[in-house]
């Protein structure tokens, strides 16, 4: 049997017990519940919490994975064809304690919202199948089949005709106004990727322009421009399960930055503790690069400098987890310019998401960086209203941020119900 065939009767499973199940009220005497009972561990936007619980009604959705017997772990990641692969990790608890499965979801870029959720939860459904069917649910389920059309010795597998080429065009624009202010925001950008096992190619070009109109109250008025943009190229070539190498390169302008032109290229190496292949679970990434970079100042530096040729080097190491207890994201990187090695930067960034204990959250997320290498700081200084709306880099020795919080929930286990009523949209509503 075909692991296609295999697939649709485990998928006609899914949606027939769906279709047939109704959410089971708790009942004492098994411990809680009839029905199956599933913590969903699926964090982002991607994640419709409302929409899998009323889909999927045969099981009783808990809020903690302390009163749960699957905990359904879902991680992702961008596929080189602009869509997103989803990872499933449904891990037993109780009397499935020890059982772990796992299946994968990819959706196509072009996916609307309703279509990635729905392919999303019918892959939901087949991991749970394999344990209502060891569950007091077993006498309900049916499995039937409906061969496809295209199903047959003569299916042939399809041919592309874009050879894994994605591309894709983006422009947004924001616009404001008040009696006496006005601005404006604008973003183009065109990108080429083509990702194999074997390479993984991109090619960008993006530009931006901000534009402001200020009036105060003595009659004068203040307008500002700022312009940025640039072209990059990314070529990586998996060596190994481990080792891969790549070329990053680019030129780039930024008026805040003071750089009418820069050009870089970077080749680089990185190794990966972990196989590439557990990336959406966990990764430990060493990358280093050295660069060749050179500058086309707009004024003169405060080192009198207009242009200047100069090569740097860095190193980045970065820690992903995403497991039951929680999830974090850690990364140190540090870079210097090779000519004068005191011009340097180092900068750490750390995010953590913890279940302390039943109910129990923290997250902890905050970045600082040692800055000595701001080669590009203008001559000529900022003036007041430069500084105050951002339009000149300042000079600064470090920067941070750091954001903090605990929440705990403590009540009734069961997360089954929804009531959309008096939610506005999305359950927001926005004050002017």
């Amino acid at each position: 049997m075909t692991l296609q065939r295999r697939t649709a009767i485990a998928m006609l499973v899914a949606l027939g017990l769906a279709g047939q199940l109704p959410a089971q009220e708790p009942k004492a005497s098994d411990g809680g519940s009839t029905a199956l009972r599933v913590y969903l561990d699926c964090q982002g936007w991607f994640c419709d919490l409302d929409f899998y619980r009323t889909e999927i009604t045969w099981v009783n959705w808990v809020r903690d994975r302390k009163g749960a017997q699957v905990h359904l772990l879902v991680t992702t990641q961008t596929t080189g064809g602009g869509g997103r692969e989803y990872t499933l990790q449904y891990i037993g608890l109780e009397d499935f304690a020890g059982r772990q499965d796992q299946l994968r979801y990819v959706s196509p870029a072009a996916s609307s919202e309703d279509e990635e959720r729905r392919g999303l939860g019918q892959v939901m459904k087949l991991g749970l199948v394999g344990y209502a069917a060891k569950s007091v649910l077993a006498p309900r389920l049916q499995v039937t089949f409906d061969t496809p059309k295209d199903q047959g010795p003569s299916a042939q597998k399809p041919k592309d005709p874009w050879n894994y080429w994605v591309f894709r065009l983006g422009a947004n624009g924001n616009f404001n106004a008040e009696s006496r202010s006005r601005s404006s925001d604008v973003y183009g950008s065109v990108r080429a990727t083509r990702t194999t096992d074997d390479w993984k190619l991109r090619f960008e070009l993006e530009g931006s322009r901000n534009a402001s109109h200020f009036e105060f109250d003595d009659g004068s008025t203040y307008d500002s421009k700022l312009k940025s943009g640039g072209a990059n190229a990314l070529v990586v070539r998996s060596l190994s399960d481990h080792w891969s190498a790549g070329l990053n390169a680019g030129a780039r302008r930024s008026d805040r930055e003071n750089l009418d032109l820069e050009l870089r290229a970077a080749p680089g190496i990185e190794y990966n503790v972990y196989p590439y292949k557990e990336s959406t679970r966990r990764q430990l990434t060493f990358l280093y690069e050295v660069s060749l970079n050179r500058y086309h100042y707009v004024d003169s530096t405060i080192y009198n400098q207009l242009t200047e040729a100069r090569a740097a080097q860095s190193l980045t190491v970065a820690l992903v987890t995403k497991q039951p207890w929680g999830s974090t994201n850690l990364s140190v990187q540090g870079a210097t310019y090779l000519h004068d090695l005191s011009k340097n930067h180092v900068t750490v960034f750390g995010g953590m998401n913890l279940r302390i204990l039943k109910g129990l959250q923290a997250n902890l997320f905050g970045s600082f960086g040692r800055v000595r290498d701001q080669l590009y700081l203008s001559k000529e200084g900022s003036t007041d209203e430069e500084v105050l709306l951002r339009l000149r880099q300042l000079q600064t020795s470090y920067r941070y941020w750091v954001s903090v919080g605990l929440n705990y929930t403590f009540g009734s286990i069961f997360n089954n119900i929804v009531n959309p009523r008096f939610g506005g949209s999305d359950g927001m509503m926005f004050f002017f």
